[in-house]
């Protein structure tokens, strides 16, 4: 296999388990796949390497003390840019779990927060906090007056 079927491998690889988060969040199934390590596994796997295959002297120099320019200059090769992108797959799929997971514990929806992950990371993060938020502002609300109630 070459890079690009690799890079296309990883992509289609994250989508059953966001698939599973998003539309299935109660199903045994998927509670059952998402108490799994493996996917990480394979992925930090791929990651290393891709990450082995893209250290040169010149990476190697740019990324122990990265500026903006040469960054862009790097990633411009597709082996970086494959590392990071994998990175990203990695990284957004762990905070997806976390969110899925927070959403089980909690009885908290997710599905608004997980699709923005799945998209833009940290994006489904903040909105994750903030529905956490708004539900503890509404439930101690709720608390208040129903104690004035009583």
């Amino acid at each position: 296999m070459d890079i690009n079927q690799i890079f296309n491998f990883a992509n289609l690889f994250v989508l059953p388990f966001w698939g599973l988060m998003i539309f299935l969040p109660n199903w045994n199934g998927t509670k059952k796949v998402m108490k799994s390590y493996i996917p990480f596994v394979i992925l930090a796997g791929l990651y290393i390497y891709y990450f082995s295959g893209s250290l040169d002297p010149e990476s190697v120099k740019v990324l122990s003390n990265p500026n903006l320019e040469d960054l862009a200059r790097v990633f411009g090769n597709p082996i970086v840019t494959a590392t990071g992108w994998t990175h990203f797959l990695i990284m957004d799929l762990f905070v997806g779990r976390w969110i899925y997971w927070q959403g089980q514990e909690k009885d908290i929806l997710t599905i608004h927060s997980l699709c923005l992950c799945l998209f833009a990371g940290p994006l489904g993060l903040l909105s994750h906090i903030l529905t956490i938020a708004v539900k503890e502002t509404l439930f101690s609300q709720t608390d208040l007056t129903a104690a004035k109630r009583d």
